[in-house]
């Protein structure tokens, strides 16, 4: 799979402070890439890199093997986190309005049906849900029929069923063989959505690959969860990968049997435990010390 952008050895000083510091990843066509870090890791400046909107430092961004310019940007959709729209106006004049900026934007009935804006055609733009104002966002950024779409954290702020929502029009533009490049605080969006990510912190990448890849790298087997207790710790020093976290006691483990059966050998109090198998979140806070949303 042939790589449509390229971030070569990319940097970004603003006086003494470093916040991107020589990143350099390829992001595969057709895919969705994510692009996952704590607050100040530095990920917001490498997207405005990406999209163009910042300049770097050094390094540059390749568009299908050549340096992005002008010609980048209408080939380009951006949603941000936050944008303005148009007031006193329905949800089709402001598509109406934007398709005007475009020399071939999609039909009015493909955006429509692409983003479900069915049934809010006829709404004043002061009067749409967050959930229905970030469809009618990713339909102005998908109206220039662009070849790579940046998506900001789309679902902040979204309930459950909304953020699901969203979701399934992600899934149905990636069917066009759109790249996808999103940032995101939530884990289980990123492992749903994203064939490929790369965490980021402290101004470079820590880890890229496929979530599946990422994932049997850095754990074997499951994690144990016990509510956090200075006598259930003194019992489980012998443990192997033995880590204490958000006032919890967690082991991994590759031979459930065994740990459940030492466990109470050592005669440490089972009420509360979990298993669960290794997540995203947990890669996370592995590799940076933190939440995603820290």
């Amino acid at each position: 799979m042939s790589a449509i952008l390229r971030i070569e050895e990319l940097s970004k000083q603003y006086g003494s402070v470093t916040a991107v510091d020589t990143v350099s990843f390829e992001i595969p066509e057709g895919i969705c890439f994510g692009l996952l870090g704590p607050n100040g890791a530095g990920k917001t400046t490498t997207i405005e890199m990406m999209e163009g909107i910042t300049a770097p430092s050094s390094g540059r961004v390749l568009f299908r093997g050549e340096p992005i310019g002008a010609d980048f940007r209408k080939k380009v959709g951006i949603q941000f986190q936050s944008t303005a729209l148009p007031e006193f106006i329905t949800v089709r004049e402001t598509l109406e309005l934007f398709a005007s900026f475009y020399e071939s934007p999609r039909t009015m009935d493909e955006v429509i049906g692409l983003c479900a804006l069915e049934d809010i055609l006829s709404r004043d733009n002061r009067k749409l849900s967050g959930g229905q104002r970030q469809r009618m966002l990713l339909a102005l950024a998908i109206l220039p029929k662009p070849e790579v779409i940046f998506l900001d954290e789309p679902t902040t702020g979204l309930d459950p069923q909304a953020r699901r929502n969203f979701w399934d029009l992600i899934n149905g533009i990636k069917k066009e063989r759109t790249t996808v490049i999103l940032t995101t605080h939530y884990m289980d969006e990123a492992q749903i959505l994203c064939e490929r990510i790369a965490i980021m912190d402290h101004g470079k990448i820590m880890a890229i690959d496929t979530p599946q890849a990422l994932l049997a790298q850095h754990f074997d087997g499951v994690l144990v969860t016990l509510p956090y207790d200075h006598c259930c710790e003194d019992s489980l020093s012998g443990f192997k990968g033995l880590v204490v976290r958000d006032g919890s006691l967690e082991v991994q483990t590759d031979n459930i049997d065994k740990s459940l059966k030492d466990l109470l050998a050592a005669h440490v109090n089972l009420e509360g435990l979990s298993i669960h198998k290794p997540n995203l979140e947990d890669l996370f806070i592995k590799l940076t010390g933190s939440s995603l949303r820290s």
